[in-house]
């Protein structure tokens, strides 16, 4: 399946539940604290990663310095960094066995990508989830924000 056609998106947005936003802001009018709210909103959980607000609370949900920080199992990693800020965070994801990882719009790392999708990662680039899912017309999650990876 290519990377970033409908079905695949779909699949993504109607399977994950907890989400690690990657580049948290704590400011309202940043897109990705307005990205973060619209994804709760949904029925996602959001799990905010940003060094700077570490241990500071956005949206109601701890801030973790890193993805190696976290206390949950994520199902996606959604990336709100440059793209030449990604590639630790992409790395991170692999060693940490995060099954998407999602770079939002303007995101892109061909390399990165390459390297999460040979360790069997599904990627996403240049696309927000908020954009996706009123296209797509997926519904808002009915099943509570646990991770299925707790199955494994």
């Amino acid at each position: 399946m290519s990377r970033n056609n409908p079905e695949q998106l779909r699949k993504i947005l109607e399977s994950v539940r907890t989400i690690a936003l990657v580049g948290a802001s704590d400011k309202s009018n940043r897109p990705s604290h307005e990205v973060m709210a619209y994804l709760q909103g949904r029925g996602y959980r959001v799990i905010p990663v940003n060094p700077r607000l570490a241990g500071k609370t956005v949206l109601g949900e701890r801030v973790y310095p890193d993805l190696a920080s976290l206390t949950t199992p994520v199902d996606m990693a959604d990336l709100f960094l440059a793209p030449d800020r990604t590639d630790p965070v992409i790395d991170a994801a692999i060693k940490q066995e995060i099954p998407v990882v999602w770079m939002q719009l303007g995101v892109i790392n061909e390399e990165g990508a390459l390297r999460a999708e040979a360790a069997g990662i599904t990627v996403v680039m240049d696309k927000c989830p908020k954009q996706e899912i009123p296209r797509l017309g997926i519904p808002p999650l009915t099943q509570p924000a646990v991770s299925p990876r707790e199955d494994r």
